[in-house]
């Protein structure tokens, strides 16, 4: 189509034509995934594979035909087979083109904690209204998952939170111009107290005042506002360089 030639109103359907049509190449594959790992696991099987090796793989080729590493093919494996046999309307949705492959991945994510039943029930009252489904940004979309699963099962939820706490980490990657970023993933309490920290004191004319950063690891007691007389638990480093 030739810039002048462009209707503004056309441009913005064909926009949205494409964006269900990505949606639907998705869900496509997400079946094709879930196919192509029951063969696989099906072959390893007659080939006399024990039970725990069954699988062993698949993760690898799904991430390598998909131009991703062999870890995020493991993890849309995984998405793969619980949209298939578990969540039936978020992938219904996902096939029409209501949510996206990245709303589905947040639906299987943040229903992980629930036992098969309660998830089905969060993946019919939410995916199964397209109407509402359609609504929600991200954010609402969390909420409402959180809302709904804390009211099934509580204990779930908690234990959840009392996990995420337990596996914080620090992360350091390369950057341009010899530079790195420098990335915490802490409970909250720490998370806004390293910022507070970290942003340093005001002067009189109201911009803060620039502070060289310390040379440790800076979720500490001294960063994190953590009481000083209790030691916080070890925080686990991450180097992807």
């Amino acid at each position: 189509m030739r810039r002048a030639d462009a209707n503004p109103a056309q441009l913005i359907d064909q926009i949205r034509a494409l964006e269900e049509l990505k949606a639907a190449a998705s869900a496509a594959q997400v079946r094709v995934t879930a196919v192509f790992d029951a063969l696989t696991r099906q072959a390893q099987a007659t080939a006399g594979l024990k039970a725990d090796q069954l699988g062993k793989g698949v993760g690898a080729q799904i991430g390598l035909a998909r131009r991703e590493s062999p870890h995020r093919g493991t993890r849309m494996l995984g998405t793969a087979r619980i949209l298939t046999r578990e969540m039936p309307h978020t992938l219904h949705a996902l096939t029409l083109g209501v949510i996206n492959e990245w709303r589905a991945t947040i639906l299987v994510k943040e229903t992980a904690c629930l036992s098969l039943e309660d998830r089905q029930r969060i993946d019919e009252q939410v995916a199964g209204n397209l109407a509402e489904l359609e609504t929600l940004g991200d954010n609402q979309l969390i909420a409402r998952i959180k809302t709904l699963s804390y009211a099934l099962d509580p204990h779930s939820v908690v234990n959840r939170a009392s996990k995420a706490a337990s596996e914080r980490y620090v992360s350091c990657r390369p950057a341009p111009d010899t530079m790195t970023y420098l990335t915490g993933l802490l409970p909250v309490a720490q998370g806004v107290g390293v910022f507070a920290r970290s942003r340093g004191k005001r002067t009189g004319c109201g911009r803060p005042e620039i502070r060289a950063p310390r040379a440790r690891l800076w979720p500490t007691p001294s960063w994190s506002g953590s009481p000083a007389g209790r030691r916080p638990r070890t925080c686990g480093f991450r180097c992807s360089w």
